[in-house]
Protein backbone atom coordinates (compact mmCIF):
# COMPACT_ATOMS: atom_id res chain seq x y z
CA UNK A 1 0.00 0.00 0.00
CA UNK A 2 1.44 3.47 -1.23
CA UNK A 3 0.14 6.65 -0.54
CA UNK A 4 1.76 9.48 -2.07
CA UNK A 5 1.97 13.05 -1.44
CA UNK A 6 2.31 15.62 -4.17
CA UNK A 7 6.16 17.10 -4.38
CA UNK A 8 7.34 14.53 -2.25
CA UNK A 9 8.69 10.41 -2.57
CA UNK A 10 5.82 7.84 -2.53
CA UNK A 11 4.93 7.28 1.40
CA UNK A 12 4.35 2.93 2.21
CA UNK A 13 1.79 1.53 4.76
CA UNK A 14 5.20 0.56 6.64
CA UNK A 15 5.92 4.15 7.26
CA UNK A 16 2.24 5.20 8.15
CA UNK A 17 2.40 1.73 10.57
CA UNK A 18 5.50 3.24 11.85
CA UNK A 19 3.69 6.81 12.26
CA UNK A 20 0.76 5.35 14.10
CA UNK A 21 2.61 3.30 16.79
CA UNK A 22 4.50 6.82 17.35
CA UNK A 23 1.45 8.87 17.75
CA UNK A 24 0.41 6.23 19.76
CA UNK A 25 2.75 5.16 22.09
CA UNK A 26 4.77 8.75 22.06
CA UNK A 27 8.06 7.60 22.73
CA UNK A 28 10.73 5.69 20.40
CA UNK A 29 11.16 2.65 22.99
CA UNK A 30 7.79 1.92 23.04
CA UNK A 31 6.65 2.49 19.46
CA UNK A 32 9.99 0.48 18.41
CA UNK A 33 8.62 -2.67 21.11
CA UNK A 34 5.07 -2.20 18.69
CA UNK A 35 6.55 -2.73 15.65
CA UNK A 36 9.61 -4.78 16.35
CA UNK A 37 12.53 -2.27 16.16
CA UNK A 38 15.18 -0.66 18.52
CA UNK A 39 14.61 3.09 19.16
CA UNK A 40 17.76 4.09 16.93
CA UNK A 41 16.49 2.38 14.05
CA UNK A 42 12.69 4.12 14.71
CA UNK A 43 14.58 7.46 15.09
CA UNK A 44 16.27 7.19 11.64
CA UNK A 45 12.75 6.28 9.97
CA UNK A 46 11.15 8.92 11.91
CA UNK A 47 13.89 11.51 10.06
CA UNK A 48 13.69 10.23 6.47
CA UNK A 49 9.30 9.69 7.00
CA UNK A 50 9.34 13.88 8.09
CA UNK A 51 11.77 14.20 5.30
CA UNK A 52 9.77 12.68 2.65
CA UNK A 53 6.42 14.89 3.78
CA UNK A 54 8.78 17.90 4.22
CA UNK A 55 7.44 18.05 7.44
CA UNK A 56 7.88 17.78 11.23
CA UNK A 57 5.74 15.21 12.92
CA UNK A 58 6.73 14.88 16.34
CA UNK A 59 8.40 17.62 18.82
CA UNK A 60 11.04 15.73 20.74
CA UNK A 61 11.01 16.23 24.65
CA UNK A 62 12.25 14.85 27.40
CA UNK A 63 8.96 13.87 28.13
CA UNK A 64 8.74 12.03 25.17
CA UNK A 65 7.11 12.53 21.54
CA UNK A 66 4.49 15.41 20.75
CA UNK A 67 2.66 15.34 17.98
CA UNK A 68 2.38 18.64 16.23
CA UNK A 69 -0.35 20.10 14.06
CA UNK A 70 1.21 18.27 10.74
CA UNK A 71 0.75 14.37 12.60
CA UNK A 72 -2.65 15.54 14.02
CA UNK A 73 -3.74 16.67 10.71
CA UNK A 74 -2.35 13.13 9.41
CA UNK A 75 -3.59 10.60 11.69
CA UNK A 76 -7.20 10.20 10.15
CA UNK A 77 -6.05 8.83 6.97
CA UNK A 78 -3.41 6.94 8.48
CA UNK A 79 -6.25 5.01 10.69
CA UNK A 80 -8.24 4.88 7.39
CA UNK A 81 -5.19 3.28 6.19
CA UNK A 82 -4.32 0.79 8.54
CA UNK A 83 -8.45 -0.03 8.85
CA UNK A 84 -7.94 -0.68 4.98
CA UNK A 85 -4.45 -2.56 6.30
CA UNK A 86 -6.46 -4.71 8.42
CA UNK A 87 -9.67 -5.40 5.95
CA UNK A 88 -7.04 -6.57 3.17
CA UNK A 89 -5.21 -8.50 5.43
CA UNK A 90 -8.35 -10.62 6.89
CA UNK A 91 -9.81 -11.14 3.20
CA UNK A 92 -6.92 -12.57 1.95
CA UNK A 93 -6.15 -14.92 5.46
CA UNK A 94 -9.97 -15.36 6.29
CA UNK A 95 -8.76 -15.00 9.62
CA UNK A 96 -10.94 -13.18 12.25
CA UNK A 97 -9.68 -9.49 12.59
CA UNK A 98 -8.84 -8.88 16.16
CA UNK A 99 -9.84 -5.73 17.61
CA UNK A 100 -7.25 -3.83 19.99
CA UNK A 101 -5.40 -0.91 21.36
CA UNK A 102 -7.16 2.26 22.68
CA UNK A 103 -10.24 4.25 22.74
CA UNK A 104 -10.70 7.33 24.24
CA UNK A 105 -13.74 8.39 25.31
CA UNK A 106 -15.35 11.07 26.79
CA UNK A 107 -18.88 10.55 29.00
CA UNK A 108 -20.54 13.04 31.90
CA UNK A 109 -19.81 11.99 35.14
CA UNK A 110 -23.42 10.62 36.05
CA UNK A 111 -23.15 8.12 33.34
CA UNK A 112 -19.37 7.15 33.86
CA UNK A 113 -20.02 6.02 37.32
CA UNK A 114 -23.53 4.66 36.67
CA UNK A 115 -23.06 3.08 33.37
CA UNK A 116 -19.82 3.10 31.62
CA UNK A 117 -18.00 1.42 34.90
CA UNK A 118 -20.06 -1.10 35.11
CA UNK A 119 -19.99 -2.38 31.82
CA UNK A 120 -16.49 -2.40 31.57
CA UNK A 121 -16.34 -5.81 32.95
CA UNK A 122 -18.63 -7.13 29.59
CA UNK A 123 -16.28 -5.29 27.11
CA UNK A 124 -13.27 -6.60 28.37
CA UNK A 125 -14.73 -9.42 28.45
CA UNK A 126 -16.15 -9.38 24.74
CA UNK A 127 -12.42 -7.73 23.48
CA UNK A 128 -9.78 -9.05 25.94
CA UNK A 129 -6.99 -6.80 23.12
CA UNK A 130 -9.12 -3.83 23.54
CA UNK A 131 -7.83 -0.58 26.19
CA UNK A 132 -10.50 2.90 27.29
CA UNK A 133 -9.35 5.60 28.15
CA UNK A 134 -11.75 7.46 29.65
CA UNK A 135 -12.86 11.32 30.51
CA UNK A 136 -15.37 11.77 33.04
CA UNK A 137 -15.20 15.57 33.46
CA UNK A 138 -17.95 17.78 33.20
CA UNK A 139 -16.07 19.69 30.41
CA UNK A 140 -16.80 18.75 26.60
CA UNK A 141 -14.21 17.06 24.78
CA UNK A 142 -13.49 18.47 21.31
CA UNK A 143 -13.35 15.54 19.28
CA UNK A 144 -12.37 17.73 15.94
CA UNK A 145 -9.19 18.30 17.81
CA UNK A 146 -8.92 14.56 19.18
CA UNK A 147 -8.78 14.72 22.14
CA UNK A 148 -10.71 11.82 22.31
CA UNK A 149 -12.60 9.21 20.17
CA UNK A 150 -15.78 8.77 21.22
CA UNK A 151 -17.93 11.06 23.36
CA UNK A 152 -21.87 10.48 25.33
CA UNK A 153 -23.38 13.76 24.38
CA UNK A 154 -26.51 15.26 26.10
CA UNK A 155 -27.01 17.17 22.20
CA UNK A 156 -26.23 16.76 19.01
CA UNK A 157 -23.30 18.20 17.47
CA UNK A 158 -24.29 21.18 14.90
CA UNK A 159 -20.71 21.50 13.91
CA UNK A 160 -17.46 19.21 12.70
CA UNK A 161 -17.12 16.39 10.47
CA UNK A 162 -18.57 14.11 13.33
CA UNK A 163 -20.84 11.17 13.31
CA UNK A 164 -23.69 10.72 15.80
CA UNK A 165 -26.72 8.60 16.91
CA UNK A 166 -29.65 9.27 19.52
CA UNK A 167 -29.47 6.95 22.09
CA UNK A 168 -32.42 7.75 24.00
CA UNK A 169 -34.49 10.11 25.96
CA UNK A 170 -35.52 10.62 29.52
CA UNK A 171 -37.53 13.24 31.81
CA UNK A 172 -36.01 13.82 34.64
CA UNK A 173 -37.90 13.65 37.88
CA UNK A 174 -37.95 14.69 41.31
CA UNK A 175 -36.68 11.45 43.35
CA UNK A 176 -36.11 10.72 47.43
CA UNK A 177 -34.88 7.88 49.34
CA UNK A 178 -37.22 5.06 48.66
CA UNK A 179 -38.17 4.32 52.48
CA UNK A 180 -39.19 8.38 52.67
CA UNK A 181 -41.64 8.40 49.57
CA UNK A 182 -43.78 5.21 50.62
CA UNK A 183 -44.39 6.93 53.44
CA UNK A 184 -45.28 10.51 52.23
CA UNK A 185 -48.44 11.27 51.06
CA UNK A 186 -48.50 12.99 47.51
CA UNK A 187 -46.64 16.52 47.87
CA UNK A 188 -48.92 19.98 47.28
CA UNK A 189 -45.90 22.08 47.06
CA UNK A 190 -42.49 21.50 46.46
CA UNK A 191 -41.30 23.94 49.26
CA UNK A 192 -42.31 21.01 51.98
CA UNK A 193 -39.77 18.70 50.56
CA UNK A 194 -35.71 19.53 51.35
CA UNK A 195 -34.07 19.33 48.39
CA UNK A 196 -30.64 18.46 46.68
CA UNK A 197 -29.48 21.67 44.36
CA UNK A 198 -26.88 21.91 41.86
CA UNK A 199 -23.48 24.21 42.32
CA UNK A 200 -23.39 27.78 40.62
CA UNK A 201 -21.06 26.37 37.62
CA UNK A 202 -23.74 24.53 36.52
CA UNK A 203 -26.38 27.06 37.06
CA UNK A 204 -27.74 27.13 33.24
CA UNK A 205 -28.11 23.44 33.46
CA UNK A 206 -31.71 22.67 32.62
CA UNK A 207 -32.22 20.62 35.43
CA UNK A 208 -30.70 23.39 37.60
CA UNK A 209 -32.88 26.01 36.49
CA UNK A 210 -35.80 23.74 36.33
CA UNK A 211 -34.94 23.54 40.84
CA UNK A 212 -34.14 27.28 40.54
CA UNK A 213 -37.43 28.51 39.06
CA UNK A 214 -40.23 26.23 41.32
CA UNK A 215 -37.72 25.34 44.64
CA UNK A 216 -37.46 28.36 47.06
CA UNK A 217 -33.86 29.08 48.52
CA UNK A 218 -35.19 28.43 51.84
CA UNK A 219 -35.72 24.16 51.12
CA UNK A 220 -32.53 23.88 49.24
CA UNK A 221 -30.48 22.28 52.15
CA UNK A 222 -27.56 20.94 50.06
CA UNK A 223 -25.96 22.34 46.77
CA UNK A 224 -23.10 19.82 44.86
CA UNK A 225 -21.97 19.95 41.31
CA UNK A 226 -20.92 16.59 41.71
CA UNK A 227 -23.41 13.55 40.34
CA UNK A 228 -22.90 10.53 42.44
CA UNK A 229 -22.79 12.87 46.12
CA UNK A 230 -26.34 14.44 44.88
CA UNK A 231 -27.56 10.40 44.51
CA UNK A 232 -25.92 8.99 47.41
CA UNK A 233 -27.30 12.24 49.85
CA UNK A 234 -30.83 11.22 48.10
CA UNK A 235 -30.86 8.28 48.61
CA UNK A 236 -29.48 8.60 52.55
CA UNK A 237 -32.70 10.40 53.05
CA UNK A 238 -31.03 14.30 53.25
CA UNK A 239 -33.34 15.50 50.29
CA UNK A 240 -35.04 15.28 47.29
CA UNK A 241 -32.87 16.00 43.95
CA UNK A 242 -33.82 16.33 40.12
CA UNK A 243 -32.39 13.29 38.80
CA UNK A 244 -33.17 10.56 35.78
CA UNK A 245 -35.63 8.00 36.68
CA UNK A 246 -33.16 5.62 35.69
CA UNK A 247 -31.04 5.83 38.69
CA UNK A 248 -33.70 4.68 40.63
CA UNK A 249 -32.45 0.93 39.62
CA UNK A 250 -29.07 1.85 40.93
CA UNK A 251 -29.66 3.24 44.54
CA UNK A 252 -32.66 3.42 46.52
CA UNK A 253 -34.59 6.02 45.28
CA UNK A 254 -38.37 6.09 44.04
CA UNK A 255 -39.97 9.29 42.57
CA UNK A 256 -42.11 12.00 44.35
CA UNK A 257 -45.65 11.70 44.52
CA UNK A 258 -46.87 15.13 43.50
CA UNK A 259 -50.44 16.28 43.79
CA UNK A 260 -52.35 17.95 41.02
CA UNK A 261 -51.37 21.51 42.30
CA UNK A 262 -47.99 20.60 40.80
CA UNK A 263 -49.17 19.41 37.37
CA UNK A 264 -48.08 22.69 35.57
CA UNK A 265 -44.56 22.37 37.23
CA UNK A 266 -44.61 18.68 36.22
CA UNK A 267 -45.26 19.60 32.62
CA UNK A 268 -41.87 21.67 32.83
CA UNK A 269 -39.27 19.18 33.94
CA UNK A 270 -36.36 19.25 31.53
CA UNK A 271 -36.07 16.50 29.09
CA UNK A 272 -32.15 15.08 28.54
CA UNK A 273 -31.30 13.39 24.95
CA UNK A 274 -28.71 10.80 24.57
CA UNK A 275 -26.03 10.94 22.04
CA UNK A 276 -23.17 9.02 20.77
CA UNK A 277 -20.48 10.36 18.56
CA UNK A 278 -17.54 9.99 16.97
CA UNK A 279 -15.29 11.86 14.33
CA UNK A 280 -16.06 10.61 10.92
CA UNK A 281 -12.77 9.48 9.98
CA UNK A 282 -12.38 6.89 12.88
CA UNK A 283 -15.58 5.24 12.53
CA UNK A 284 -14.39 2.50 10.85
CA UNK A 285 -11.75 1.63 12.54
CA UNK A 286 -11.95 -1.27 14.40
CA UNK A 287 -11.31 -0.77 17.48
CA UNK A 288 -13.79 2.42 17.32
CA UNK A 289 -16.29 0.31 15.70
CA UNK A 290 -16.16 -2.16 18.49
CA UNK A 291 -16.61 0.53 21.29
CA UNK A 292 -19.31 2.43 19.46
CA UNK A 293 -21.56 -1.03 18.61
CA UNK A 294 -21.09 -1.80 22.35
CA UNK A 295 -22.18 1.17 23.47
CA UNK A 296 -25.37 1.09 21.67
CA UNK A 297 -26.11 -2.06 22.68
CA UNK A 298 -25.33 -1.18 26.56
CA UNK A 299 -27.71 1.79 26.25
CA UNK A 300 -30.41 0.09 25.13
CA UNK A 301 -30.83 -1.54 28.09
CA UNK A 302 -29.66 1.00 30.36
CA UNK A 303 -32.39 3.66 29.35
CA UNK A 304 -35.79 4.31 27.06
CA UNK A 305 -34.79 4.16 23.33
CA UNK A 306 -36.04 7.69 21.94
CA UNK A 307 -39.45 8.06 20.48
Amino acid sequence: MVASVQGSAPVRWEEVRLFLALYRERTLAGAGAAVGLDASTLSRRLVGLEESLATRLFDRTREGLVPTEGAELLLPAAEEMAAAHARFMQDASGFERVTEGMVRLSVPPGLAESFVGPALVRLHAKYPRLQLELDASVRFADLTRREADLAIRTRRPQSGDLVSVKLGERRWTPMTARKLARRRKPVEAWSDLRWIGWGDDLREFPPARWISKHVPRSAIVFCTSHFSTQVSAAAAGLGAALLPPVYARFAALAPVRAAETLASSIEELPVSETWLVGHRALRGVPRVAAVWSFLAEEFARFEPKAR
